[in-house]
């Protein structure tokens, strides 16, 4: 099965639509399984004194509450079916996280075959009985928790309603950007391990290599920010892919499936031609007359390949030579 990728527009519209149609047309054009955008109500997100986060203020107005950032961030339902339309005509799959109950509803009426968990929401108990309920595929973002609290989250949506098959679990770090020194990727094996689900990466890292590494070490999924222009105003420009970067690390993903082949270990048809070549033949080191026994003072080990080969040094030295043989000859039994 190929690597789910989800390019993450997120908020980086900055509530412009023609920006969220070109974000889109950028995840479409870069080969991109999901654009994946973020549907809430601020009112029913955060209280008007929320403060944001450290990254937030760093990249917008710092006395600027949370909620005053995301009421212009919002999405409308009109909004969502204008966003729906141009992913079809861009044959790339819509997707959003839903960040309340309302939203949750809303995005599961749309009839999306799949549901995200924020890493936000792995702690909410409600939130989580309802995404439980749907018995759809949830993508389960885990930044900020211990093993603990996933396995609690697992355990409401499995006694929800779904399936421990239909979860992929998200090993994921929130800060925006993660210093590679707490990225801990071998904790998303960690979490297959053990609780026996697919995993993925929710990477929040600056560059590609972290994304693709995960492929390397079993993600089945990748959500990765991306941008129009990272100078853009907004919270997650600044931490996201620009869309070159996007084309770049969804190429080298493929190309990492593709290496990964089926295991067993043969020459492919493409070194086939290279066994001559590279291996080498047992040649008179010397001239050899007809009758004179083989021996370590008249042979060699030479290229090309195509002769008798040295594994069978031990069969052939004692053994008389059957004619004559000039110096660098391929000898013959």
């Amino acid at each position: 099965m190929s690597v789910l990728i989800i390019a993450e527009a997120g908020v980086n519209h900055n509530g412009d639509m023609q920006i969220a149609k070109q974000l889109i047309d950028v995840a479409a054009a870069a080969g991109a399984d999901l654009v994946k955008f973020q549907t809430f109500r601020a009112d029913t997100l955060v209280t008007k004194s929320a403060t944001k986060a450290d990254y937030q203020k760093a990249t917008t107005t710092a006395d600027e509450s949370q909620h005053t950032m995301l009421l212009r961030l919002e999405l409308t339902e009109s909004m969502h079916d204008e966003l729906i339309a141009h992913c079809r005509l861009r044959n790339i799959e819509f997707f959003s996280t839903a960040f309340d109950l309302e939203s949750l509803e809303y995005l599961n009426s749309l009839g999306l075959p799949r549901v995200k968990v924020p890493s936000g929401e792995i702690t909410n108990l409600p939130y989580l009985r309802k995404i439980g309920s749907f018995g759809k595929e949830v993508i389960l973002s885990t930044g900020m928790s211990n093993m603990g609290e996933i396995e609690a989250a697992i355990d409401v949506l499995e006694k929800a309603g779904t399936l421990r098959d239909q979860i992929i679990v998200l090993h994921c770090n929130t800060e925006y950007p993660v210093p590679m020194h707490e990225v801990n990727l071998r904790a998303m094996r960690s979490i297959g391990e053990a609780f026996g689900v697919r995993i993925g990466f929710s990477d929040h890292t600056e560059g590609i290599e972290i994304a693709i590494a995960a492929v390397a070490l079993g993600a089945t999924v990748i959500e990765k920010h991306f941008t129009l222009d990272r100078s853009l105003p907004g919270p997650d420009h600044k931490a996201s892919l620009e869309p070159g970067e996007l084309n770049a690390m969804i190429s080298a993903i493929r190309n990492v499936e593709l290496a990964f082949g089926d295991g067993i270990k043969r020459p492919t048809f493409s070194e086939s031609r290279n066994t001559a070549v590279a291996r080498k033949s047992l040649v008179a080191s010397v001239a050899v007359k007809q009758g004179e026994v083989f021996s370590a003072e008249n042979l060699a080990v030479k290229r090309p390949g195509n002769g008798i080969s040295p594994m069978r040094w031990d069969e052939v030295v004692g053994r008389a030579a059957p004619r004559n043989f000039a110096a660098d000859e391929l000898i013959e039994l």
